[in-house]
């Protein structure tokens, strides 16, 4: 298992939004990353990635994968280790 989860959204806008917020409610690190399909060549296909490992309460991000899951579903998105 990693030490840390990936929420994964299609669109920067949002996932840089979706960080601002959880970075205030005390998540950690909340970094936004480009992440390319392998072999895509169009940038319009990327997805954006916000890194988490650490819930605001000092446990590790995958303790809480129920919660950041049904956060994902809200969001159109998906949480990968």
């Amino acid at each position: 298992m990693t030490d840390y989860l990936l929420l994964v959204l299609h669109d920067r806008d949002e996932a840089e939004a979706l960080a601002k917020t959880l970075a205030a409610e005390g998540w950690t690190p909340c970094t936004v990353h480009k992440d390319l399909l392998a072999g895509e060549d169009d940038a319009e296909d990327a997805d954006w990635l916000i890194e988490l490992a650490t819930a605001p309460d000092g446990t590790p991000a995958h303790t809480h994968r129920t919660t950041l899951e049904s956060l994902a579903d809200h969001h159109d998105a998906f949480l990968t280790d």
